[in-house]
């Protein structure tokens, strides 16, 4: 299972920024992706805003989320009419 966190470099070993649940004398694969200064100071707004259009989901989404979450969608182009 592949886990995701932050890290900062100090020259010569990477220290995570939050607790890690890794076992002692254990190797692992990890691979490196610099992360801009600008990313790491979003507020959550800026955040969300960041993530608008990164879901695919039919248009009507919002609109009929409540028959979603009950099964009960109505697709379009449907022939029942319930």
């Amino acid at each position: 299972m592949g886990k995701t966190m932050t890290a900062v470099f100090d020259g010569r070993v990477l220290r995570p920024e939050s607790p890690v649940d890794l076992e002692s004398d254990t190797r692992y694969l990890v691979t490196i992706e610099e992360i801009s200064p600008a990313s790491t100071s979003l507020d959550a707004w800026a955040l969300l805003e960041s993530l608008i259009g990164t879901i695919e989901a039919p248009e009507d989404w919002a609109s009929e989320h409540g028959s979603r979450m009950k099964g009960q969608a109505n697709d379009r182009g449907s022939s029942d009419s319930s």
